[in-house]
C-alpha cells in the first residue's frame, strides 16, 4: 500500500504522537533522527528508493531548522559509503549509518561491514530489497543479503513483519553500540517501505539472548574483592610488568584510565595498532606498537616482561604470530581483560581474566590498591629500551624517504590531527613515526586490512569531527581503490588533506617479493602506469593540489598542505627501496625480529643486511 504524499508531508509538520500513521519509509527516518543520526551515507537504486524520497521530504520539512535535517553524503560507489560511516563511527564515537540498495549495492556494502565487524567498529546499515512477495524469485537485483552478511556481521534483521519495522531499527542501533560495538545491518523489503502503519515512538525487539549476555557481563563487571586481590597477588610477584593494550581501550573510552593505571603502578604499556593514541606518544610509560611491525623496543619489552596485562586486545596473528606459546615467553602470568568472552583463552591462555567494560575495570582496580610499589629496574631498562632500540631509518639517502614525511607531518601538526590510512607500507610509516597524543586520531583497516579504506574514512571523520584537521596517508595502490571519492570531498567542500606516498608500486608485495620471492615482482611494480594523481585531483575539484619531488621543497610544500582552507591534496614521490622495519617474519618470534640496517638488534643481526634475503616462501602473509 502505498502512502499519499501530501499525508506524509503532513506527517512531519508536527512532532509524531503514539498511534500515528505513516509509511515505512517515514517511520525508518523518524527513528534515525530519534537516534541522534545527523548524516546519511549511501548510494540509491529502486529498492531503497521510497526511503530516499523520505530523506528529502524530512529535510525540506526542516529548513527552518538545518540542526535537525540529516545531511545526505552520496559516494562514487556503496563500499565507500560503508568507509565514510565507519570514519565518522571511528572518529566520533557515535554510531555510523549508510544505506543502499538491493543486488549489488548490499553486495558492494559487504567489504565495509566485514571491516567494521574485524575492528569493532558500530554501524547500521538499511538495504533495500525486493519486495516480499518477489523474494527467492531470482527478481531483478535480489540478493540474499540475510544469508550473505549473517557471515560477517554483528546481527543482520530481515524485516518480514512491517509492524516490528520500529522495533528492529531502534534494536539495530541498541545491538551496534553495547557490549563489544559492530555492525548491524536491517534488510528492507521494498513493499514495507511502502506501507502504511503506526508509529510508537518507542520499544524494541524482545532480543534475549544478546539482553542476558549484556546483563551478565555488566554482572560481572563488578570485580570481588578476593578477585581484586588475586590479581595484586600476582602483580606483587611480578618485577616486569607489563600492560598490552588493544582498541577495546578507545572504544570503551578508558585512555584516562589506562594512563593512570600506568602512572600508579608504574607499569609501561606497549599498544596495538587499534590502540594508537590511548595513550599519548609523548608519555614517558608509552613504549610504542608492537607486532609484526611494531616498534623494536616495545616488542624486546614484551620478550622480556614476566607479568602481561592485556586490556581490550585479542592477541591476534599481528601481534603473537603463527606462536602464541612463543609470545612474551618469559611472562610467568598473564592477564585478560576483555568485554567479549569469547576473546579470553581464544589464542593465549591466561591465569587471571575477567570479562568486563575496560574502563569500569581498570577504576574497580584501582580502588582496591591505592598505593603501588613502581618497579625502578624495570623502568630503568624500559629506558634503556627506548635509547638503544629507537625507531630509525636512511637519513643520509638523497631520495626522499616516507618514514620522514610522516615525522615531518607530526611535527608540523603537533600529533594533533586524525590520521586515516588505506593498507600497506605507508600504513605502517603513519602508525610508526606520527607521535598520536589522544584518542580516536588513528582510523585505520586492522583486521580486515582493506585498501581503499583511507579517503573514504578521512571524509567520514572529517564529517563527524568539522574543527579537526583530517589527514588521509595514502599509498598509489591503495588510494586507486576509491580514487573516486576525491570527487565526492569536492562536491561536499569536506576539507579533508590527501597526503600520497608515491612509490610507484604496491610497496608492502614488493617488499615481500624482494624478501621471500627471491625479487620476483610480479603485479607490485606500477612504474608503467600512467595515472596522474595530481591532475585526476584538480579535475575533480581540487583547488590545492601538487607534486613534491626534490627533498628540498618538502617542508615548505607540507606547511602550505596542512595550512589551505579546504579540500587539499599533496603527492610525494618517495624512494621505492624504503621498507617497513621492523618486521617479524612468518612463524618467528620477537626474539627473530628483523630491525633492518637502521635500527639495532638483540639477535645479532648485522646492519648491512636484512638476515632474510631470499627465504622460502612465507605461509602467513
Amino acid at each position: 500500500m502505498t502512502q499519499n504524499p501530501n499525508t506524509a508531508l503532513d506527517a512531519f509538520l508536527k512532532p509524531p504522537a503514539t498511534g500515528e500513521s505513516m509509511s515505512g519509509a517515514d517511520i525508518i527516518l523518524r527513528v534515525l533522527s530519534e537516534q541522534g543520526v545527523d548524516t546519511l551515507f549511501g548510494y540509491s537504486g529502486g529498492a531503497i528508493l521510497p526511503t530516499y524520497d523520505a530523506v528529502f521530504r524530512f529535510n525540506e520539512m526542516h529548513e527552518d531548522h538545518p540542526e535537525r535535517q540529516i545531511k545526505l553524503v552520496v559516494p562514487a560507489n556503496e563500499q565507500a559509503a560503508g568507509f565514510m560511516a565507519a570514519g565518522y563511527a571511528r572518529a566520533s564515537g557515535k554510531v555510523g549509518v549508510f544505506m543502499v540498495t538491493s543486488g549489488p549495492g548490499a553486495t558492494n556494502a559487504v567489504t565495509p561491514i566485514a571491516d567494521c565487524n574485524g575492528d569493532s567498529v558500530p554501524v547500521v546499515l538499511i538495504c533495500g530489497q525486493v519486495p516480499r512477495a518477489a523474494i527467492g524469485s531470482d527478481a531483478f537485483q535480489e540478493a540474499p543479503v540475510f544469508n550473505i552478511m549473517s557471515a560477517c556481521a554483528k546481527q543482520v534483521f530481515l524485516v518480514t513483519d512491517p509492524a516490528k519495522l520500529e522495533q528492529t531499527l531502534r534494536t539495530a542501533f541498541e545491538i551496534a553500540r553495547t557490549g563489544r560495538p559492530g555492525p548491524v545491518v536491517v534488510d528492507v523489503p521494498k513493499d514495507i517501505q511502502n506501507w502504511t502503519g503506526t508509529y510508537h515512538g518507542q520499544g524494541t525487539l524482545a532480543f534475549r539472548g544478546y539482553s542476558d549476555r549484556l546483563r551478565m557481563v555488566a554482572r560481572g563487571a563488578r570485580l570481588e574483592e578476593g578477585k581484586r586481590a588475586e590479581f595484586f597477588d600476582l602483580l606483587a610477584q611480578s618485577r616486569r610488568p607489563l600492560i598490552y593494550a588493544g582498541g577495546g581501550i578507545i572504544t570503551a573510552g578508558a585512555t584516562a584510565q589506562l594512563r593512570q593505571f600506568s602512572e600508579r603502578y608504574g607499569i609501561p604499556v606497549v599498544t596495538t595498532l587499534m590502540g594508537l593514541g590511548a595513550m599519548s606518544a609523548k608519555h614517558e610509560l608509552w613504549l610504542g606498537m608492537l607486532g609484526m611491525h611494531g616498534m623494536a623496543c616495545a616488542n624486546y619489552a614484551v620478550e622480556d616482561c614476566d607479568f602481561l596485562i592485556a586490556v581490550g586486545a585479542r592477541f591476534d596473528d599481528r601481534v603473537a604470530g603463527g606462536r602464541p606459546d612463543a609470545f612474551a615467553p618469559g611472562a610467568r602470568y598473564v592477564a585478560h581483560i576483555d568485554i567479549d568472552e569469547a576473546e579470553i583463552n581464544k589464542v593465549k591462555r591466561a591465569h587471571w581474566t575477567h570479562v568486563g567494560d575496560a574502563k569500569d575495570t581498570l577504576l574497580s582496580l584501582m580502588k582496591h590498591d591505592p598505593a603501588g610499589q613502581r618497579p625502578l629496574d624495570w623502568l630503568d631498562r624500559i629506558g634503556e629500551l627506548k635509547r638503544i632500540y629507537g625507531m630509525n631509518y636512511d637519513r643520509s639517502n638523497p631520495a626522499i624517504q616516507p618514514q620522514f614525511v610522516v615525522e615531518k607531518l607530526s611535527e608540523i601538526t603537533g600529533g594533533r590531527a586524525i590520521i586515516c590510512t588505506g593498507v600497506g607500507q605507508h600504513q605502517m610509516w603513519a602508525a610508526q613515526f606520527f607521535d598520536f597524543v589522544e584518542p580516536r586520531s588513528f582510523l585505520t583497516s586492522g583486521s580486515m586490512g582493506t585498501m581503499g579504506f583511507g579517503l573514504p574514512a578521512a571524509i567520514g571523520a572529517q564529517l563527524a569531527r568539522p574543527d579537526a584537521l583530517v589527514i588521509d596517508i595514502d599509498g598509489d595502490g591503495s588510494i586507486r581503490m576509491n580514487v573516486g571519492e576525491l570527487e565526492t570531498a569536492s562536491t561536499y567542500g569536506v576539507p579533508v588533506k590527501v597526503l600520497l606516498l608515491n612509490n610507484l608500486g604496491d610497496g608492502m608485495i614488493r617488499q615481500w617479493q624482494r624478501l621471500f620471492y627471491e625479487g620476483r615482482l610480479c603485479v607490485s611494480d606500477k612504474s608503467l602506469h600512467r595515472k596522474n594523481f595530481v591532475m585526476a585531483a584538480q579535475a575533480d575539484g581540487f583547488e590545492f593540489a601538487c607534486r613534491v619531488e626534490a627533498m628540498s621543497e618538502l617542508e615548505d610544500k607540507l606547511k602550505a598542505f596542512v595550512a589551505f582552507d579546504g579540500p587539499a591534496f599533496l603527492e610525494v614521490m618517495v624512494d621505492q627501496n624504503a621498507d617497513v622495519f621492523p618486521m617479524v617474519g612468518p612463524g618467528q618470534s620477537y626474539s627473530t625480529m628483523i630491525t633492518g640496517p637502521f635500527i639495532p638488534s638483540r639477535s645479532g643481526q648485522t646492519p648491512e643486511g636484512t638476515g632474510m634475503e631470499h627465504r622460502a616462501a612465507p605461509d602467513m602473509f
